[in-house]
């Protein structure tokens, strides 16, 4: 399904690694797919320059909700986010001159002593003393601090993983695309998105967002990983809290739609691979991937049923189109003909008329 993009002005691309599947049925060819899934993302986990990006990642702070909607509320472009100082001692960058601070909540903290549980109190070895209490930061209040996104900053550059964008075309990309698009529970538009954000699924609105300007097998793996959402995630707002269906964190959605897109796209031979497992691997919570092995059942049973669909819209649309060729063909022998008719009775008006002149002389 998948072809490459023929172009100079992109680099020379490494030859397709791909995935040979040694099962015969669908069931078993989709448990391939996954288990590889599962491998590709631990080999993310053991590689040196993912090791590097964790460590920086780490420096960063962990937000609160209500630091994350400051945020937001200020900059909703922003990526990574540290404190002036942070950002040259840590980071070695430094505030472009001129930018503005995104202003958050920051605690303060006091030392205070506190009782050791008797519990808890182990006896002494030779040479200590027996310790019953304990110093312990405890927060006191709150102050508002500065920091600033990434985008504001410049100086060394941060380490990364994988890739921000697929590149390369896709074979029958407009029919492709279409029968993507059709099996998508909710209508799907293009748009400019401000940020990193490839597309999104409104759940207020109830519609999937693709942003304009990217590769066609971008679009592609985008418009997949959405309409899992939007099938698997969607929230009814009008539905009481306590009577929603149980909804998986964050984190376990984001591996679900992902995982699920990598699935489909490698069944259409479209290799997601170098920016799904660093995707993924970003998403989990630990190197063990719980996320994803929860979620093997609800990847696989869903990706099915999206493949099949897939399918289906393929053969109407290409039935669709044979019959407009068929049609187009017919007509055009049938004008042909008609043209053919029509010359040759022009031709034997012409032999009337000739005959009836030499008659009258």
């Amino acid at each position: 399904m998948a072809s490459s993009v023929e172009q100079q002005s992109l680099p020379a691309s490494e030859p397709v690694r791909p995935i040979l599947l040694t099962a015969r049925n669908p069931t078993d060819k989709m448990k391939e797919l996954t288990d590889r899934l599962e491998e590709g993302i631990q080999e993310v986990f053991q590689s040196r320059k993912y090791q590097e990006y964790l460590q920086v990642m780490s420096k960063f702070y962990n937000y609160s909700f209500n630091n994350l909607i400051l945020i937001a509320m200020q900059k909703p472009d922003a990526s990574l986010v540290a404190g002036y100082s942070a950002w040259q001692k840590q980071f070695g960058r430094y505030v472009k001159k001129g930018e503005k601070g995104i202003k958050i909540l920051a605690p303060m903290f006091q030392k205070k002593k506190v009782d050791v549980d008797e519990k808890t109190v182990t006896e002494p070895t030779e040479g200590q003393t027996e310790e019953t209490e304990k110093i312990e930061k405890v927060i006191t209040g709150f102050k508002v601090v500065s920091v600033f996104d990434v985008s504001q900053t410049e100086g060394k550059e941060l380490p990364s993983y994988g890739v921000d964008m697929l590149q390369g075309g896709v074979d029958d990309y407009p029919i492709f695309f279409q029968a993507i698009r059709k099996i998508a529970p909710v209508p799907v538009g293009f748009e400019d998105i401000p940020g990193e954000a490839h597309g999104y699924y409104h759940q207020t609105e109830k519609r999937i967002a693709i942003a304009e300007g990217m590769s066609e097998i971008q679009n592609v793996k985008t418009l997949l990983h959405e309409i899992a959402h939007a099938k698997l995630h969607d929230i009814d707002r009008d539905v009481p809290e306590e009577q929603q269906k149980n909804q998986p964190d964050r984190y376990t959605k984001e591996v679900q739609a992902e995982s699920i897109a990598y699935v489909i796209c490698q069944h259409y031979g479209m290799d997601t691979s170098e920016y799904s497992f660093a995707y993924i691997a970003g998403w989990s919570t630990d190197r063990e991937v719980p996320e994803l092995k929860a979620s093997l059942d609800t990847i696989r049973s869903t990706a099915r049923e999206m493949i099949t669909e897939i399918d289906q819209q393929l053969s109407v649309i290409r039935k669709k189109e044979e019959y407009v060729q068929k049609t187009e063909k017919e007509n055009c022998l049938e004008q042909n003909g008609m043209g053919i008719q029509n010359k040759n009775r022009r031709t034997m008006e012409g032999k009337e008329v000739v005959e009836r002149g030499l008659s009258i002389r």
